[in-house]
């Protein structure tokens, strides 16, 4: 192969990949926006089946839990709040859980949906089920602790996923609930000034290794 025919194969590459980059920009460009207002929607979907007597869900601010943007919002039925819902994501076993807590204005837990995650199929994705997020209705700061094996207050550890149940309960849902409870609770219930949410390190963060070992354990002899 001469010189000439290299310098041909290799700018017939470059063009390659030049067109190829140009094309995924473009898809990139025109299906951005797309599945922005779809993630919109579908959020603002999530937030009403949180508290369905609700005829209004209010933004009232943001905060960033493991450094994640998220709001929290007053659910209002005409001009009263009836309660509050919080987006939060705990830190699970392969992947960060993202989801919604509603509580009412004792902040008591009502209801949790699991919005998004990637934990193992099989084990941690459990979390999605009616079995798991029920148990969390009623349930007080103080009880939100996983416990393994049965328990009559506090909330029962998947089979296997422990660390996912944690990730849920002690971090994603105890997080907002606490966060909720310093800001709101005394009437502070305003929208916060230029749109300034709570930063992680004004709640109690999830210890990371907190019962990690015992759900490692579990979780890795499962996929033994």
């Amino acid at each position: 192969m001469t010189t000439k025919d290299m310098a041909k194969i290799t700018i017939n590459l470059v063009v390659i990949y030049v067109l190829g980059g140009l094309l995924l920009a473009f898809v990139y460009a025109k299906t951005s926006p797309i599945m922005f207002v779809k993630a919109k929607e579908e959020k603002e979907a999530a937030l009403k089946t949180m508290m369905p007597e609700a005829d209004k869900i209010e933004h009232l601010g943001d905060w960033e839990p493991h450094h994640k943007h998220a709001g929290y919002y007053a659910a209002k039925k005409g001009d009263e709040e009836i309660g509050y819902i919080v987006e939060g994501f705990g830190k699970g076993y392969s992947s960060y859980i993202n989801l919604l807590v509603s509580v009412d204005k004792n902040f008591t837990v009502q209801k949790i949906n699991v919005l998004h995650h990637a934990e193992t199929p099989g084990l941690g994705d459990e979390i999605e089920k009616d079995y798991f997020q029920k148990q969390f209705a009623g349930k007080t700061l103080d009880t939100l602790v996983v416990i393994k094996g049965d328990t009559p207050d506090k909330i029962q550890a998947i089979s296997g996923a422990t660390i996912s149940s944690r990730a849920v309960t002690e971090d994603g849902v105890k997080n907002g609930v606490k966060m909720l409870m310093e800001k709101l609770s005394g009437g502070q219930e305003k929208k916060e000034e230029g749109g300034h949410g709570v930063k992680e390190g004004e709640i109690e963060e999830h210890k990371e290794g907190h019962g990690e070992t015992e759900g490692k354990e579990n979780e890795h002899g499962s996929h033994s």
